[in-house]
C-alpha cells in the first residue's frame, strides 16, 4: 500500500489540491454571483483587464465546443483512466510529463465533477475577450504547456548527449590513430 501511494502521490496531491479549489471557487460564485449579469472586481482598476463573471459552459476548455457535454464527459473518464494506468509507467525522473498528467487528470476530473452533479461546468475567470475560464481549465492548460516544455527540454538535452557522445568518439578515434 505504501508503494501504490509513494507512486501515486504526485498525481494524488495535485488532484486534491487544484479539485477542491476549483470545486470551491466554483461553489462561491454559483452562490454569490446572478448567471451571465452580475460581475465581480476587487479593485475597479481591475476592471478592464479581469472580472470574476457567472457562466454556464456545455462544451470545454474556454466554452468551444458547446452542447457537447456528455461526450466530453466519457472523454473525461477514459482520459483520466488512461492517465491512472500510465502514470505509474513513468519514470520519476520524468518529472515534466509526471507533473503533466497530474496536472491534467485534476482539470478534467474538476470540471467532470460539475458536468456530473449540475449538467455543465461553472465558469468565472474573464480576462480581456478571453473566453470565459475556470481553475479545472487552468489546470488542463498550464499541464499542456509543461509537456511541451519538458518535451522540448528533453530534445535538446538529448542533442547535447549526443553531440557529446560524437565528440567523445572523435577523440577515441583520434588517440587510437595517434598510438598506431
Amino acid at each position: 500500500m505504501k508503494k501504490l501511494l509513494r507512486t501515486y502521490s504526485l498525481l494524488i496531491v495535485t488532484a486534491i489540491v487544484i479539485i477542491s479549489l476549483d470545486q470551491y471557487t466554483k461553489y462561491l460564485v454559483r452562490q454569490n454571483l446572478d448567471l451571465w449579469t452580475e460581475t465581480w472586481v476587487p479593485w475597479d482598476w481591475m476592471l478592464p483587464y479581469v472580472r470574476i463573471v457567472h457562466v454556464q459552459n456545455t462544451g470545454v476548455a474556454f466554452g468551444m465546443f458547446q452542447g457537447f457535454g456528455d461526450i466530453f464527459s466519457i472523454v473525461a473518464i477514459i482520459v483520466a483512466l488512461i492517465i491512472v494506468f500510465y502514470f505509474p509507467r513513468v519514470p520519476a525522473s520524468d518529472w515534466s510529463l509526471r507533473l503533466a498528467m497530474s496536472l491534467q487528470l485534476s482539470g478534467a476530473l474538476g470540471n467532470l465533477i460539475d458536468r456530473l452533479t449540475i449538467g455543465h461546468v461553472t465558469d468565472f475567470v474573464s480576462v480581456g475577450n478571453f473566453p470565459v475560464w475556470n481553475i479545472a481549465d487552468a489546470s488542463i492548460t498550464i499541464g499542456v504547456v509543461v509537456l511541451i516544455l519538458g518535451v522540448w527540454i528533453t530534445e535538446i538535452e538529448e542533442k547535447k548527449k549526443k553531440v557529446t557522445n560524437q565528440e567523445s568518439q572523435v577523440e577515441s578515434d583520434t588517440d587510437l590513430m595517434e598510438n598506431v
